[in-house]
């Protein structure tokens, strides 16, 4: 084990000394605060995007890709859809949509699962879009389970036949000034079926390399929500207190930070794409066109002398 690093906003890749088994742990703090903060959503709303954002880097980090991941849940609840993605180069942003009557109504009445109760039935969705000249790879499951961790493990269980244990939190937490801060994190164990064995080898292997792969699910359920999110409990520290007895080893973080694509001119390409009538109509009282970007909340302005360079182009 290195010697322990503190830190924030980082995806920690580990290895633990059984067979076949590879993790990553997910610090998020302030990137969590910059983009919860930006809707002023409300908690359970906030908690679940954070959960989110926390997945969405731990599913991200197992991959070797140029572009971007998406995570994304939908669904026929109150929070109706929840997007998160994360580029190779570490920018994250998310955001949520959600019928405010609807959350209030599912908040008064009986305590459930968060999933069925604010997400409802639908689908969760992972997506690596790599740019125009590259085949995009989707992955799509029904939302079944109680948590979002339920969910990824059903997704694992269907879709990638790999064996996978999840541990997700979010929460509010009393920085030194006294303030609440949003803080995240994420623990994720991967069993690899190359490593992990197929069941064909010595039994006394077999039966070890699953002695192994339950211990260390077990090992990482014993960590608590609190753990996760302790700004002062450093990555290292807590993977050496789940883990030590099996030999943890680090290799190097992946840094990640709040950071919005969107721009003008990518707001002006979308706009030239659509017919010339059907923008117009978008008009407000000003007559100007604004257009919000969901993931930030920034404004872009378009009057008629915008309108008309952009079509004149």
């Amino acid at each position: 084990m290195s010697n322990s690093v503190e830190g924030d906003d980082l995806v920690q890749p580990f290895q633990i000394d059984a067979p076949g088994l590879r993790g990553r742990l997910v610090r998020l703090g302030p990137l969590v605060d910059e983009v919860l903060r930006r809707h002023d959503y409300p908690q359970p709303v906030a908690e679940l995007l954070g959960e989110t954002l926390a997945l969405a880097a731990a599913l991200a980090g197992a991959l070797k890709y140029e572009g971007v991941f998406t995570l994304q849940t939908k669904g026929d609840g109150p929070i109706r859809l929840m997007v998160a993605d994360v580029t190779s180069d570490g920018q994250m942003r998310g955001y949520a949509q959600f019928d405010e009557e609807r959350l209030v109504s599912a908040l008064d009445g009986p305590i459930g699962s968060p999933v069925p109760r604010l997400l409802g039935a639908g689908y969760l969705a992972f997506t690596v879009d790599q740019g125009p000249d590259t085949e995009r790879y989707q992955g799509i499951v029904e939302l079944i389970g109680g948590t979002l961790a339920d969910c990824a493990h059903h997704y694992f269980r269907q879709s990638e036949q790999l064996q996978a244990g999840i541990r997700l939190a979010c929460g509010l937490t009393r920085a030194e000034d006294g303030s609440q801060r949003w803080r995240a994190g994420a623990l994720m164990l991967q069993r690899l079926p190359e490593e992990g064995g197929s069941g064909n080898g010595d039994a006394r292997e077999v039966e070890e390399a699953e002695d192994d792969w339950r211990r260390s699910l077990f090992m990482m359920g014993s960590s608590r929500s609190d753990e996760l999110l302790d700004p002062h409990l450093a990555p290292n520290d807590l993977l050496f207190r789940l883990f030590h007895e099996d030999g943890v080893r680090v290799y190097p973080v992946h840094v990640l930070k709040a950071e919005c694509r969107c721009s003008r001119a990518r707001v002006a390409g979308m706009l030239k794409a659509l017919p010339r009538q059907e923008v117009e109509s978008l008009k407000l009282d000003d007559d100007a066109v604004i257009v919000t970007c969901e993931f930030c909340s920034a404004q872009y302005r378009f009057d008629d002398d915008d309108l008309a360079a952009l079509y004149a182009d």
